[in-house]
């Protein structure tokens, strides 16, 4: 069996996230950030979904998804309900998950081609 090297056709891939680091591409990232297939956005300042306003998401929906992918740490949580009404009033679904499963999600969907942006919320 032949085994072929096929490289992502985007940007920003994640190799892997948990509740305290993300590998993206080949950076190693310790603070919140966004990515979508093809942007890196560093330094979004949550810390703690349970405190995200709807403003929050501001830099995650100037990005254009169909689909933000939330990923909250190491165990899944939800944000208030005005943050995903935030995102219910644009049409564009939210979706909350651990860390690593928005890492895996947001891979499989960036392959797709889909307008996706994950959110990560790292202890920074």
């Amino acid at each position: 069996m032949d085994l072929i090297l096929e490289n992502p056709d985007y940007d920003y891939f994640l190799r892997g996230a948990d509740a305290r680091q993300a590998l993206v591409n080949d950076r190693r990232l310790h603070a919140s950030f966004l990515v979508s297939p093809n942007r890196l956005v560093e330094g979004w300042p949550v810390r703690d979904v349970l405190a995200m306003r709807p403003e929050d998401l501001e830099p995650a929906l100037e990005l254009g998804p169909e689909v933000v992918l939330l990923g909250t740490g190491g165990h899944q949580a939800f944000p208030p309900p005005a943050v995903m009404a935030a995102c219910l009033q644009r049409g564009i679904g939210l979706e909350a998950m651990t860390n690593a499963a928005a890492a895996r999600t947001y891979t499989v969907m960036a392959s797709e081609e889909r307008k996706v942006v994950a959110a990560f919320i790292l202890p920074g």
